[in-house]
């Protein structure tokens, strides 16, 4: 059932990263050629750098999906070394439950933010309010979060020398 999540919210990512990306290059390349003749859409700067903010989390998502995410972790590689897979395991367990923990963190610093935008802030672009727009932060920080979670949980089932953990 957690895999079953696991690959539902990495679809979604990844059909969304795909979209902004697509969206962005084709509103750039727009801005462009309209620049040849002497006019531009407002809207499309700011609304290009936002899908940039977007895209940056989606791909944070993905990459922690398939365990390419920044890492710094000497101590599994020592037990790896030495020949102590469960202590490696154990020890990864550790870190990915700390990221969950600085990610929930960062999640709740960031609907803080979102609130007193929306309180605070002004309409961004094509009525669209900047608290909505930082909104991208706790929604994105929370999908990393919860891809870290389902990453805890799946590792319980894996097998180490042919015994369960």
């Amino acid at each position: 059932m957690i895999k079953k999540l696991d690959n539902i919210l990495d679809r979604i990512a990844f059909y969304a990263i795909v979209s902004s990306i697509f969206l962005m290059l084709g509103l750039t390349v727009l801005n462009i050629v309209l620049r040849w003749f002497n006019t531009s859409i407002l809207w499309i700067d700011p609304f290009v750098r936002h899908l940039v903010f977007l895209s940056a989390f989606l791909g944070g998502v993905l990459a922690t999906g398939q365990g390419n995410h920044i890492r710094v972790d000497i101590a599994s590689k020592i037990f790896e070394n030495l020949g102590k897979p469960k202590l490696k395991i154990w020890v990864e367990r550790l870190v990915t439950l700390i990221t969950i923990i600085a990610t929930v963190l960062l999640t709740k610093a960031g609907y803080d933010f979102a609130k007193i935008e929306l309180e605070f802030g002004k309409e961004a672009f094509m009525g669209i309010h900047s608290g909505f727009l930082a909104g991208i932060i706790p929604v994105g920080m929370g999908m990393i979060g919860l891809r870290f979670i389902f990453q805890l949980l799946l590792s319980f089932n894996h097998q180490v020398g042919g015994e369960n953990e």
